[in-house]
């Protein structure tokens, strides 16, 4: 696939809220899609309209129009009315589109049967730093999907981020963890900050200092490949400022807190999928 969809390919975002939104931006900024290729929904008329006035799509409300029009629809709804979407467009979708489901929780067979029919559905869970092209993606599929499916789906979220191909029994734990994982990140990239104003620091620069340690960190990780034990060893050297204040987070059970939040977002991830 090249960095187009393809001059001839539809796209239809059903559900442009904040994914549909951030993921819309995003592969129109990378120039994965053009404008004349999309047409996306949202469920009020003056939110349709804004989304028309700033990226020149086709915007409405009608999930059914813009399905027809398609070659590929990307679901970013809430995973409380994915059931009552389907059904809106169960008789307009063909064998021959490809649906990229980005609603958390649902499982692929809850949307083939839905649909009624062996439609080519490919799970998604992104997060969103999407949005700068710094996002990270699980990709899990169908049983009705083939490679190259696996190859749109992948490319499209490939353009704003990292991919990785997950079974699907895995989803749940990573929308806990790395689709949930930027909060849990930014109240850590916030405490730093304001343990710099605490020792004196002007907020503007602890908070630059903050967010491009963390950032230079991550860095590190992904080039290296090196466990994040080893390379925090490598900061720690003996009776140092560094093991000081690892030593209070042990004490604080930061540690143990950030797994506790993660098990629990991925409990609820799966309490979603049957509300």
């Amino acid at each position: 696939m090249e960095k187009t969809v393809g001059e001839n390919k539809k796209v239809a975002i059903l559900g442009a809220g904040k994914i549909g939104s951030i993921l819309l931006q995003a592969f129109l900024r990378d120039g994965l899609l053009k404008a004349g290729q999309v047409w996306a929904t949202t469920a009020h008329a003056e939110r349709s309209r804004l989304i028309r006035d700033k990226w020149d799509v086709q915007a409405g409300t009608d999930n059914s129009e813009a399905v027809c029009q398609a070659d590929i629809i990307l679901l970013c709804v809430k995973p409380q009315i994915v059931a009552d979407v389907l059904r809106e467009i169960r008789t307009k979708v063909t064998r021959d589109q490809l649906l990229i489901s980005v609603a958390a929780s649902v499982p692929t067979e809850v949307i083939e049967r839905a649909l009624e029919k062996e439609v080519p559905v490919v799970r998604a869970m992104p997060n969103t730093p999407c949005v700068l092209g710094a996002g990270m993606t699980a990709l899990s599929r169908g049983q009705f999907v083939q490679e190259h499916h696996m190859e749109t789906a992948t490319a499209f979220f490939a353009a704003v981020g990292r991919t990785v191909v997950v079974d699907e029994k895995h989803m749940d734990a990573v929308t806990g963890l790395s689709a949930s994982g930027p909060a849990y990140i930014y109240i850590i990239l916030e405490s730093l900050a304001e343990a710099g104003v605490k020792v004196g620091l002007p907020r503007d620069v602890a908070t630059l200092l903050a967010a491009q340690t963390t950032m230079g960190a991550a860095r590190v990780v992904l080039e290296t490949g090196d466990h994040p034990a080893l390379l925090k060893d490598a900061v720690t050297t003996p009776a140092g400022c560094t093991i000081d204040g690892i030593l209070e987070l042990e004490e604080g059970k930061l540690r143990v807190t950030l797994i506790k939040a993660v098990v629990k977002a991925v409990q609820r991830a799966k309490e979603l999928a049957h509300s």
